[in-house]
């Protein structure tokens, strides 16, 4: 990516509404290219490159770094537990909270995977695992899974040779997240703020699995097409008041693939949005956003916590997984959430 794409999305840690400014830039973003957009994967995908792509059938890629037989349960749901720490103290402060979980591509689309390749039970046991044990703690957690599994059989689940879920799958978990919201209450904010949603619109472009692979192998494999809303104009509705709910993870929810526009579309309201890249990780992902002065002016009523489920068994502490500023114990990024929210 170069320097001048990665300035049109790169994340902020104000709570920006999708209205009024921020519309610049969604037009940016789609413009502007999701594939081969190396600083969108995980620090493993950069070091290990082509040697870490899985060709499977059909022309489908898929992650190497994400294992499909060594399922660290017990490691997930040690981040699930932390998850509920973190929670409790938004929750101290008026703040609810609902987690995301993007599944692994091989989950949602093993149809494609290699011959003789297949999730281990363990693995194929895991984002239940982790679900289970998040709603016996009281978690509020989405089924993404399940939401994934009822796109559309005409509609990509995940983009074919690209990490990232599609368009359709992206406003599918965004409207499961849509009715948690609903469900818990009334939300405050005015309603009609909402993000109006354009037509369909087919952008053609290589992924970024594609784009790590040697440049033989990139050119078989080819350009994928890349089903995503146009952006339009949201004249006649509010513009104003801070956002009610934040959407706060990692590439998965950038606009460009329509996750916090169909929130704000579903519940009619103002939704900020922090994401940063993958190095990043979803600990410090957080601090930045609770961290920041937009945070401190005007608290969301909910946070939309995003993360993927191949880095679940990654804590603040995993050096070598997130950048060298994102690592920290578990108990600083505790220390750090209380203070900012204190």
């Amino acid at each position: 990516m170069t320097d001048s794409s990665r300035s049109f999305i790169q994340a902020s840690a104000q709570p920006e509404p999708l209205n009024g400014t921020r519309r610049r830039l969604l037009l940016a973003l789609a413009a502007a290219p999701l594939g081969g957009a190396l600083s969108l994967l995980p620090r493993r995908a950069s070091a290990a490159a082509s040697t870490s792509v899985i060709e499977g059938r059909n022309l489908w890629l898929y992650p190497g770094w994400e294992s499909l037989t060594d399922d660290a349960t017990p490691a997930c749901l040690k981040a699930v537990d932390l998850i509920r720490q973190a929670t409790d103290k938004l929750s101290a402060r008026g703040i609810r909270s609902v987690i995301v979980i993007a599944p692994l591509k091989a989950r949602s689309c093993p149809e494609n995977l290699p011959d003789g390749a297949a999730l281990s039970a363990g693995v194929a046991g895991r984002y239940a695992a982790i679900r289970t044990h998040a709603q016996s703690l009281g978690l509020q957690i989405v089924d993404g899974d399940a939401a994934i599994a009822a796109v559309d059989p005409a509609q990509e689940k995940y983009i074919r040779a690209d990490y990232h879920w599609s368009g359709h799958s992206a406003e599918a978990v965004a409207a499961r997240v849509a009715e948690r919201l609903v469900s818990a209450g009334p939300l405050k904010g005015a309603a009609g703020a909402g993000s109006r949603l354009g037509a369909w619109n087919e952008e053609v472009r290589y992924g970024d699995l594609a784009a790590l692979l040697p440049p033989e192998r990139k050119k078989a494999v080819g350009k994928d097409h890349f089903i995503v809303r146009t952006v339009v104009a949201s004249a006649g509705l509010v513009d104003s008041g801070p956002p009610v709910v934040q959407v706060v993870g990692n590439s998965m929810v950038q606009p460009y693939l329509g996750f916090p526009q169909k929130l704000s579309n579903a519940i009619d309201r103002q939704v900020g949005l922090t994401w940063t890249f993958g190095d990043t990780g979803p600990w410090k992902t957080l601090l930045n956003y609770l961290e920041s002065p937009g945070f401190k002016a005007n608290p969301p009523q909910a946070i939309v916590w995003q993360f993927n489920e191949g880095q679940m068994m990654n804590l603040p502490s995993a050096a070598g997984q997130w950048d060298a500023a994102s690592v920290m114990a578990d108990d600083a990024f505790l220390a750090r959430l209380s203070k900012a929210v204190a």
